[in-house]
């Protein structure tokens, strides 16, 4: 590579830029604000800002990572797909159906790599549960929890949370959206869901007009029940899964990156690496990418997959309006 860009300025577009630069430490990295403005500030690992999508299509750009807020991802990404730039795309590949149908209508046509980049599916235990739920050992699924909770204000501590991506309607924030991972993993682990239930709902302390708590009763194709919950208000970070089955339950930590089975016999650790570089997701998902470019063996996402997770956020919205709920901070 010799010409790599990434649109966005945020956390993740910091990665991305440091990781391009481990990667192709020769290769020119552009790099463009979402809103296309110029920051006067320095920006860390870019070597030329540019103010336009047109100005990387002209620079002949090899790899472009659009990690612009949701909503901007189909303006940014179709013109770089009409001229034959690949484009990896952060989650959630889109904000709306209809953006999504856009960007998959372009792909179709013009037939440029494209994935989306859900990192999770790069996570070293995620490919050891992958493996083990499809080896049999839990025997059949009866049910699954999958939970995931983060105080939102912690996750940027430098930052205003309510100016975050993560908290405005506009920019494709609340918890559903920001926190699509657990839908993708559920669905990328267990197959196609049905949506049975859902609550939605936001809380007085953090005073977002988005939704900051999410409870899903989903079922598998197989009728098995899963229950995922999504919220921004755990003061504590919580990630972990549960699955159980007619031969057990396998336990998954995923902040610990430890995987235990527990039966009427047994009480295993199957896996646990918890000192793996987590930085290894992000650079194993671009590397993936560029080994689709060149059509080789890859285990990519590609749009058409990700646009399912966007029908059931859509469609999680449409029957389920936001509860408002009072909170006693005193207590």
């Amino acid at each position: 590579m010799n010409k790599v860009a990434v649109v966005g300025l945020g956390n993740i577009s910091d990665r991305h830029r440091r990781n391009l630069k481990q990667l192709f430490p020769k290769a020119c990295l552009y790099c463009m604000s979402a809103s296309g403005r110029i920051p006067r500030e320095v920006i860390s690992n870019a070597d030329q800002l540019v103010s336009s999508i047109e100005a990387l299509i002209e620079e002949q750009v090899e790899l472009v990572i659009v990690a612009s807020p949701a909503p901007f991802h189909a303006a940014h990404a179709i013109p770089l797909i009409e001229a034959g730039i690949p484009v990896l795309i952060e989650k959630p590949v889109t904000a709306t159906l209809e953006d999504a149908k856009a960007l998959q209508a372009a792909i179709t046509r013009y037939q440029t790599p494209v994935a989306v980049g859900y990192c999770l599916r790069y996570l070293s235990s995620v490919l050891e549960m992958k493996a083990i739920l499809a080896s049999g050992k839990l025997g059949q699924l009866y049910h699954s929890s999958v939970e995931i909770g983060q105080y939102l204000p912690d996750w940027r501590p430098n930052k205003d949370y309510r100016e975050s991506v993560s908290a405005r309607a506009e920019l494709g924030g609340g918890a559903l959206l920001e926190l699509s991972h657990e839908l993708d993993y559920t669905r990328w682990l267990l197959g196609d869901v049905t949506l049975e239930h859902a609550i939605l709902r936001k809380t007085q302390e953090l005073g977002l007009d988005v939704e900051d708590s999410v409870d899903l009763m989903l079922s598998t194709r197989e009728k098995a029940v899963v229950h995922v919950h999504l919220d921004f208000l755990q003061r504590t970070a919580y990630r972990q899964c549960r699955f159980v089955g007619s031969y057990g339950a396998l336990e998954w930590d995923l902040m610990n990156n430890e995987i235990r089975f527990i039966s009427a016999q047994e009480n295993q650790v199957l896996y646990s690496a918890p000192q793996w570089d987590k930085n290894q997701m992000y650079t194993a998902m671009i590397m993936d990418f560029v080994a689709c470019i060149h059509n080789q063996p890859n285990q990519c996402m590609p749009v058409v997959e990700a646009v399912k997770n966007i029908e059931l956020i859509e469609q999680i919205k449409k029957g389920s309006p936001i509860k408002s709920v009072p909170v006693d901070l005193k207590g």
